[in-house]
């Protein structure tokens, strides 16, 4: 959350170590969201309504702009019930000690629904009634759901029924988000005719959201598409991307996401290494300009970081072409990147019912050789293309249509055995005769967040490459397919650190 000039960001944590366990709020604050400063653990296990953990949860801004949160405790019982904490010192910007609600829990399972099946609370919201809603996410009869709640007071809450009920069979609906979206970021707060709300749900390790219209007097969400468990569907991120958290900058007026990405490795590696799971690169969330789907965008003060450029303006990419990239730190880079095609009449045709991009990125890997494509990025890449991830794409035909799949190919990305080498894929919604083909890659040693037609397909790749280490990493451009590609214009800049600091000890938990 923003307030009084500092963004704030709380995690799940555990202080004894590497893995889940033990589970309590760590606190970090930021001027800038590039930059931060850890602080105490702001939320710990103190009471009967958390004596198991401090769950996930979300912040509310209260009239005055004083910030609650809502968060879920594992109670004595291992039950998930949903409590209260508020600043001791609202004149604290750095907002260091916490005060839980003495009516705790607020909210606790409603009859029919599992105790273990019910958490993640929303940042809550006014409607025209002043009346608060929030919505807690849960599994009602096998499939997932979110719960709304209504209070007056915010201490007092009633159950009022579901938002939306959807017709796929999903897990349990884990870490949901409700929120305002347009085309404008100034928008975002509205209910317009420019205004659609996006429900977001995590289950089966991704991130899958709906867009729909949002009725304030009657609470109904009409949906314009429902949930897809397939990779076909609508989601923020086709890669290692969950449990993703929105916020509105209200300092600079944008919707900000942001996730957990967690390892690619074994438990027991994350123990030995001491440590588990990043947040994402903050992203700034629109809506396309087609309402059918968001855009996602690095936030403007990634920028900051960007050092040493070069650059290359109209290269033919050849047939077979591998073009090392010179002059960056390919370990830590940024790179914007786009191509054109202008003999579409040789796409390869593809059968209607391939409509899985995962499944045809996973046949159609960066050393199977196409029509158009595979052509785009090997990043983290040996000298000797050992060890490569590939992010790239092949304009296919379907239906008399042109389809641009993005694809993301990790099979190649490491040495090291016993690890999750996923090739990842979405389709990018854009028309190769119109529009150029646009990546920006962000690269940062063992992750790569990379983004397709301006931000309309993203893919997370969670990687641990072993040769392509440090000073040892090269970046190419390469097309592997049948048919020549044009670079029409291309930028790389080296990326400086971040700062990362502390400015006290963490809190220690009690034992007994």
């Amino acid at each position: 959350m923003y307030y009084n000039g500092v963004y704030h960001l709380f995690y799940q944590y555990n202080p004894y170590g590497a893995v889940w366990g033990n589970i309590v709020w760590a606190h970090s604050v930021s001027y800038d969201l590039i930059n931060w400063v850890n602080l105490e653990d702001a939320i710990y296990p103190t009471g009967p309504f958390d004596a198991n953990g401090c769950w996930s949860g979300s912040a509310t801004l209260l009239p005055g702009g004083k910030p609650a949160i809502f968060y879920t405790g594992s109670d004595q019982k291992n039950r998930q019930v949903q409590n209260l904490a508020m600043p001791k010192n609202a004149s604290d910007p750095l907002l260091r000690e916490w005060v839980k609600s003495p009516h705790n829990p607020l909210i606790t399972p409603p009859n029919g629904t599992d105790p273990n099946f019910f958490r993640d609370p929303t940042t809550a919201w006014q409607g025209e009634d002043k009346v608060w809603r929030l919505l807690v996410g849960s599994q009602i009869k096998g499939r997932g759901t979110v719960i709304l709640y209504k209070s007056e007071d915010f201490v007092s809450w009633s159950r009022i029924g579901t938002l939306f009920n959807s017709l796929a069979e999903t897990d349990m609906w884990e870490c949901p988000d409700f929120y305002p979206v347009s085309t404008e970021s100034r928008n975002s707060l509205e209910t317009s005719e420019l205004t659609k709300h996006v429900l977001k749900a995590s289950f089966n390790s991704c991130d899958y959201y709906v867009l729909g219209n949002y009725d304030t007097e009657t609470d109904r969400f009409s949906v314009e598409n429902d949930f897809t468990v397939s990779s076909s569907g609508l989601r923020y991120d086709y890669g290692k991307f969950y449990a993703s958290k929105s916020f509105y900058d209200s300092a600079k007026e944008r919707r900000i996401l942001w996730a957990w990405i967690s390892e690619s490795d074994s438990k027991s590696f994350d123990i030995k290494k001491g440590w588990s799971g990043l947040q994402s690169i903050p992203r700034n969330v629109l809506l396309s300009k087609s309402r059918k789907q968001l855009v996602q965008w690095p936030i403007e003060e990634m920028e900051k970081l960007r050092a040493k450029e070069v650059t290359a303006q109209s290269e033919d990419l050849k047939v077979g072409s591998v073009i090392k990239v010179s002059g960056i730190t390919a370990a830590q880079a940024d790179i914007e990147v786009s191509f054109e095609i202008s003999d579409l009449a040789k796409a390869e045709i593809i059968d209607h019912n391939l409509v899985d991009p995962q499944l045809l990125c996973s046949s159609k890997t960066a050393s199977v050789r196409g029509k158009l494509g595979p052509f785009g990025l090997l990043a983290l890449a040996s000298e000797d293309l050992k060890e490569q991830t590939a992010i790239y794409f092949h304009v296919l035909k379907k239906e008399e249509k042109f389809v641009v799949l993005m694809c993301s190919d990790q099979s190649r990305s490491s040495l090291m055995g016993n690890l999750d080498k996923t090739t990842y894929g979405g389709f990018v919604d854009i028309d190769p005769r119109h529009e150029k083909i646009s990546l920006r890659s962000l690269i940062d040693h063992s992750i790569i967040e990379s983004f397709g037609g301006e931000g309309k397909t993203c893919i997370t790749a969670r990687v641990y490459p072993s040769l392509a280490v440090g000073n040892e990493a090269r970046l190419y451009v390469f097309n592997n397919g049948t048919v020549g590609v044009k670079i029409s214009r291309f930028s790389a800049w080296s990326m400086k650190n971040a700062r990362i600091a502390s400015i006290s000890k963490r809190r220690k938990l009690k034992t007994s």
